[in-house]
């Protein structure tokens, strides 16, 4: 479905953002990639359902091997079409997915296509943690919405570990690498709704970088939203005070 097919002709407003917190490939404090669990273990929750009445729906994720925590909930009564998916690996070659037009590896991946309309709103919440204290770097993302109709395309990824930790051919090394978006955290959907929308983001960097976002619609609109935080963990060389030729 592309984006120009979302129910809302009647909309009253819309809405295009892209946020991209692209911390650059050469920070010296960058964090170091995850090294993989000797003994891996994965996670799938698969979902497809169409009906009326009542439903909860929700799915939790807490890995400090990865250095993850992530919450998807959600609860309605009214008309719900929904297909859905979440995948979480240990081993990020588990997770081949197209992220920014091209393949990429991840420890963990939810996508997801909603439809619902009800006199009760649908009412939804998540949330998604590189968490710094188990070796993350510190980025969240929240949403949150309470919507009566809805038509929604949504994916979110994350990716910590190194997909190279046991490998030894240098080609192959160089192959997982270059599929790998470690660290990234992120979330790309797309919206059309009547009701209320709103999303949080934060990037926190001790004594380095503070980044933050806020979004909140109320009414009916259509939201197109890229949001992704990303630290390439290659460490710069730390520079001497005497370097060059006149050294």
């Amino acid at each position: 479905m592309e984006f120009s097919d979302l129910r809302g002709s009647s909309t009253k407003g819309k809405a295009l953002l892209a946020l991209l917190v692209l911390l650059a490939s050469g920070l010296s404090g960058a964090t170091p990639a995850i090294t993989e669990p000797m003994q891996d273990g994965d996670f799938t929750n698969r979902l497809k359902v169409a009906g009326t009445g009542y439903f909860e729906v929700g799915v939790s994720v807490v890995d400090r091997e990865l250095a993850l925590e992530y919450y998807n909930f959600m609860s309605g009564d009214g008309d719900l079409e929904l297909n859905t998916g979440t995948v979480e690996a240990q081993r990020a070659e588990n997770i081949c997915q197209n992220i920014s037009g091209k393949p990429s590896l991840l420890n963990l991946y939810e996508g997801s296509s909603i439809t619902y309309s009800g006199t009760t709103p649908l009412v939804g919440f998540k949330y998604i943690h590189s968490k710094s204290f188990w070796g993350g770097i510190g980025a969240e993302i929240t949403e949150s919405y309470a919507v009566t109709e809805l038509d929604r395309q949504e994916k979110t990824f994350f990716a910590s570990t190194n997909p190279a930790s046991y490998v030894n051919d240098a080609d192959r090394i160089a192959e997982l690498l270059g599929q790998s978006p470690v660290h990234t955290v992120g979330m790309n959907v797309r919206n059309s709704f009547n009701g209320t929308w709103e999303t949080n983001a934060r990037m926190h960097k001790f004594m380095s970088k503070d980044v933050t976002a806020h979004e909140r619609f109320e009414g009916k609109f259509e939201v197109e939203k890229l949001l992704k935080f990303h630290e390439d963990p290659t460490p710069e060389n730390d520079r001497l005070g005497c370097e060059g030729i006149d050294c």
